[in-house]
């Protein structure tokens, strides 16, 4: 069964950390790749197969969008395919971090983290 992304429900960490790579502007495969793992101190590594996997759930759900522009091709591979965040996956991000946001609030109010 293949998983469905709904704008309704909590994004998975690949998803979310996906979308946070692509927050700043466009990116291909391999560059989203290295900046997940920067994002997490080398806590996620996203293998091919989940983050292409998830491409295409992105795509399909409309939170990304592969990106016609490409760089001067001297400097690029031709093959690479570069994907930018839609308007779409800004709302469903932003909405995402204010439920992460709200969720350690609670987290800190029964004392779930503390602060240090």
């Amino acid at each position: 069964m293949t998983e469905t992304i709904s704008p309704n429900q909590p994004l998975t960490p690949a998803v979310f950390h996906i979308l946070m790579a692509l927050a700043d502007g466009e990116k291909h495969g391999y560059s989203i790749m290295k900046d997940v793992e920067k994002q997490t101190n080398g806590k996620m590594k996203l293998g091919p197969g989940t983050l292409y996997g998830s491409i295409k759930r992105m795509l399909s759900a409309g939170l990304i969008e592969e990106s016609d522009e490409r760089p001067d091709p001297a400097m690029d591979d031709e093959r690479r395919r570069y994907y930018r965040m839609s308007s779409i996956g800004q709302k469903v991000l932003s909405e995402e971090c204010n439920r992460l946001d709200e969720a350690v609030r609670v987290a800190r109010v029964k004392h779930v983290l503390v602060c240090g």
